[in-house]
């Protein structure tokens, strides 16, 4: 599941957040780079449904809207490919909406490892505990763990020199999520940030950069149903990568 938006829509959320093409001076002050990619840098974007973000799955080409989404990896892809044109970036989005730690691992071959990337982007947990309350799923915080800590391992084992970028999981109360949900994806947000420091991954911290967000214009102005952004935070999500990745 994931938020019908427009490209249109998309676009003019992002460009006043200072994320795409022609951002202000304070914004590249806040989130300039600290290094810059290198030449023929492959970058993946994995995930579920916040990743996906509508993507034509049909359409596997690097750096084209459709192959993209409308979400995040669209808004990174606009501004590392604005910033760095000289470095013939490859930019790929293969986020599967409903995909949990499982699936990943399912698909985790031909859909990563083939691909050869050098930075990894990750963005797992939600539906993790989601499923558990609505599709029968039995996977608890310590599988989501153990799992999560096999697939990064494998992913070093097969991609040595590759860097790994995870994302924390989020919600908002909002929509389908209430408090229940609060201490369950707590769990998941620590195991998150625990794998990645074992895999020496970089960590992009999410839940307070929303959570203070939501003072400002409510939570569903964010996430519109409590776990899918819209575009306002497809926007926040990839300004707090890039502050965090330092491109």
């Amino acid at each position: 599941m994931s938020q019908p938006y427009s490209r249109r829509e998309f676009l003019a959320a992002a460009a006043g957040a200072g994320i795409a093409v022609g951002c202000t001076p304070s914004v590249q002050t806040a989130i300039a780079p600290r290094g810059a990619p290198q030449s023929r840098t492959t970058i993946l974007f994995q995930g579920d449904s916040i990743t996906d973000a509508d993507r034509d799955r049909a359409s596997l080409a690097a750096n084209t809207g459709v192959a993209l989404g409308t979400g995040y990896p669209l808004l990174l892809a606009a501004a590392l490919l604005d910033a760095h044109p000289e470095r013939d970036l490859r930019i790929l989005n293969r986020g599967v909406s409903g995909n949990k730690v499982p699936d990943l691992e399912a698909r985790w071959q031909p859909d990563t490892l083939a691909l050869e990337p050098d930075l990894l982007s990750i963005l797992i947990g939600v539906n993790d505990y989601w499923h558990t309350r609505t599709h029968g799923y039995t996977g608890t915080a310590a599988d989501y763990e153990r799992q999560y800590a096999a697939l990064l391992a494998s992913t070093r084992r097969s991609l040595p020199s590759v860097r790994l970028v995870i994302l924390e999981p989020f919600v908002l109360r909002t929509g389908a999520v209430d408090d229940t949900w609060l201490a369950p994806l707590d769990e998941r947000r620590a195991i998150a940030k625990r794998v990645a420091g074992r895999a020496g991954a970089t960590f992009v911290p999410l839940q307070a950069a929303f959570d203070r967000a939501a003072a400002r214009g409510g939570p569903a102005h964010w996430i519109g149903d409590g776990v899918h952004p819209t575009p306002a935070g497809h926007a926040l999500i990839a300004n707090r990568w890039r502050a965090a990745v330092g491109w």
